[in-house]
């Protein structure tokens, strides 16, 4: 069929894996190789999402077992699993999967760690009361928000905000180190483009411009433009520069999230990318090198800007409230 609900069996329902967690990770399984646009045939590895989700491996083999008995992947002895279609024929809507309660509240966390709003130090007891939920639904926020290093448990009581996501300074620091080996990358003598993926990059590229940029979550567009960048310096064949910008993408995950609200302006972003790869696959290396520098100083610039901005609004709003 053309596009993937249900696949039957004989007739007959297949049975359903009680599991809940993988019943809520699935469809943030199928959305990030929808965002990849995975073909079938395609692996679905285990370590990539879990570390994009921030959970351990576990669930996530129990969620591919459950695709797998949805017809959606498959899974080969002794090699894993495998889509079985691709991913942009998938109807997540069709799908007999629950979906993840927590996520609106997760994103609703976010912000408001993003905006300042909690405080760098802060207790269960007052989010508690904050966002009046039930303990165990806080926990797995907090437990996954911990995974993604944006907050970290005290020694004893408490947690504590990863001090980077406020740190201006830092900030600016991490797009500078990005200008230093990023380009850096694209003039090691061992430099090979790798086509295929290159070309699937590029379609991303082209579908956010078509419109996706509008209609993908925050995680989704930040996979996207961190995938790419490390596609580029994966292509060095440099080891080191490659888990240096690997750590930079876990630490600027947060940053990204609040540029990502100004969805316009990621579509210069996104055209640059294009004109980027362009660069590389004619073989303009250095000219590349000095393309994505420039580029990278220019998006740093304007999320320093944004940033400014939004601690001005913050400090206004904040004179502006009467004190109790």
């Amino acid at each position: 069929m053309n596009s993937i609900g249900v696949a039957p069996s004989e007739g007959k329902s297949r049975p359903r894996i009680k599991s809940d967690l993988a019943e809520q990770l699935a469809p943030k399984i199928i959305d990030m190789a929808r965002a990849r646009s995975m073909r079938s045939g395609e692996p679905l590895r285990e370590e990539a999402f879990a570390k994009e989700l921030g959970v351990s491996r576990s669930p996530i083999r129990r969620c591919f077992a459950l695709l797998e008995q949805l017809g959606i992947a498959r899974k080969e002895q002794n090699r894993g699993y495998f889509l079985t279609c691709d991913a942009k024929s998938i109807e997540t809507a069709k799908l007999p999967l629950e979906v993840d309660p927590f996520e609106d509240f997760y994103l609703r966390v976010v912000d408001d760690v993003l905006s300042g709003d909690i405080p760098t130090t802060f207790f269960e007891a007052e989010l508690l009361r904050r966002y009046d939920v039930p303990r165990g639904q806080l926990m797995k926020v907090l437990n996954r928000l911990a995974n993604e290093a944006m907050i970290e448990r005290k020694p004893g009581q408490g947690w504590e905000i990863n001090s980077f996501l406020h740190d201006s300074k830092a900030h600016i620091q991490s797009y500078r180190f990005r200008m230093a080996i990023e380009p850096a990358a694209l003039l090691e003598p061992g430099y090979k483009v790798d086509k295929a993926a290159f070309a699937k990059a590029r379609a991303l590229q082209q579908q956010l411009l078509d419109g996706d940029i509008f209609k993908l979550s925050r995680s989704q567009l930040f996979h996207i433009g961190a995938q790419l960048h490390e596609l580029i310096v994966r292509c060095s064949g440099n080891a080191f520069f490659l888990e240096a910008i690997r750590r930079q993408n876990q630490l600027r995950r947060f940053m990204a999230y609040k540029a990502n609200l100004d969805r316009p302006r990621l579509l210069t972003q996104c055209a640059e990318h294009i004109q980027l790869l362009d660069l590389i696959e004619s073989g303009k290396c250095e000219a590349a090198a000095g393309f994505l520098r420039h580029h990278l100083d220019i998006v740093g610039r304007q999320k320093t800007e944004k940033d400014a901005q939004d601690e001005a609004l913050k400090r206004a709003r904040d004179e502006a409230t009467p004190s109790a």
